[in-house]
């Protein structure tokens, strides 16, 4: 029987495990992330059903539709399970076209958390990433942070997580305030947040890869690959059931939130934790992006 706990716990907080397989929300608004889905009653199934499956962790933001999202996630799952922890991302916006802009004044980032807290119906949000949109450094990082700080001290915010961050700014932000985790691209085929990836590791922090299973054309490249094609012929299962089983065994501190907007999809993905690569085919699924058989993934 399918489960989100055949993949394993991690400790987010000291006081909260999540199941290791979780789930991204943001394929269920329309297509950009812009605009409402095509099936509004399929998007509030494919909720439901995770809850079902045993995920505990769904990772959201107010700038995916904009607003769509959350409210599909308020109307689909309130009252929520005790045990279900939400993780949103706060620092962009979009523009009428459905563009992704920066938002970057404390004030304003301010707004955003308490945007979330009223889509959500939430009166504290469990983890709140800080999105980079560019090579934020030194006082200005530091005045971002502390925004988030506040509203953590005020009891709004439990845990502070940063997005698309660099090794330097990662560091820096760890000197202001406690870091519960990091959301930045990797999987199979980008594997550009290798450094961080293993001091998150070091240091007892979760990764979360945003796109785990790649996006657009150069996911459709990835399937193409001999090697993937074949381990996951040889396991019965489908290419994005192996790659997501590959990264949750490339490190223990890495929670997967593969996306989709179907309950069958929702269902493959949460059966990741079932399949046991052997040694021989993790380094052979390893060895991919060194043999330069597939490109990297872009955001």
């Amino acid at each position: 029987m399918t489960s989100a706990a055949s993949g394993g716990t991690f400790a987010l907080t000291p006081s909260t495990t999540v199941n290791r397989i979780g789930f991204g929300a943001m394929q269920l608004a329309g297509p950009g992330v812009f605009g409402p889905p095509t099936d509004r009653s399929r998007a509030s199934r494919v909720l439901r059903r995770a809850v079902e499956l045993g995920i505990d962790h769904v990772d959201t933001s107010d700038f995916y539709g904009p607003w769509v999202v959350n409210e599909l996630i308020a109307e689909a799952l309130y009252p929520y399970d005790e045990n279900l922890v939400i993780a949103t991302k706060i620092g962009a916006y979009r523009d009428h076209q459905g563009g992704w802009l920066p938002l970057t004044h404390p004030e304003a980032l301010k707004a955003q958390v308490h945007d979330n807290l009223r889509r959500l119906r939430r009166e504290s949000l469990d983890l709140v990433y800080l999105r980079f949109m560019g090579s934020e450094t030194g006082d200005v990082l530091a005045e971002r942070l502390g925004a988030l700080v506040e509203l953590r001290e005020a009891g709004l915010i439990r845990s502070i997580g940063l997005s698309h961050v660099s090794p330097e700014q990662f560091e820096q932000a760890r000197s202001i305030t406690e870091i519960a985790a990091v959301q930045n691209l990797y999987n199979l085929v980008n594997r550009s947040a290798a450094e961080l990836l293993d001091r998150t590791a070091e240091l007892g922090i979760a990764f979360v890869p945003f796109f785990p299973l790649g996006s657009g054309f150069t996911s459709s490249r990835a399937r193409e690959d001999r090697t993937l094609r074949r381990v996951a012929e040889q396991h019965g299962v489908s290419q994005s059931r192996i790659s997501l089983a590959w990264l949750l065994r490339r490190s223990a501190n890495i929670l997967v939130i593969p996306g989709t907007s179907t309950p069958e999809h929702l269902e493959d993905n949460t059966a990741a934790g079932q399949v046991e690569l052997s040694e021989a085919e993790a380094d052979e699924l390893t060895g991919l992006v060194a043999e330069g058989r597939t490109l990297e993934a872009v955001e």
